[in-house]
């Protein structure tokens, strides 16, 4: 079975966001700007995602 995977960058700040938000992205594996992590899709994932999506640029990897 093959798992498509994203890459994920952190293109806004996250200075003065809420909690919640920061602790996701922090949950993410991302620390700070331009920072870019790839990870398989699971529904956790996809949720992660569609939180803070104003804060990602998000593209599928091959």
């Amino acid at each position: 079975m093959y798992m498509s995977k994203v890459r994920i960058e952190l293109v806004k700040s996250i200075i003065g966001r809420k909690p919640n938000h920061i602790a996701t992205v922090k949950s993410l594996g991302i620390r700070k700007m331009n920072d870019v992590v790839e990870h398989t899709i699971t529904p956790e994932l996809k949720g992660k995602i569609a939180l803070v999506s104003y804060l990602l640029k998000v593209e599928e990897v091959q």
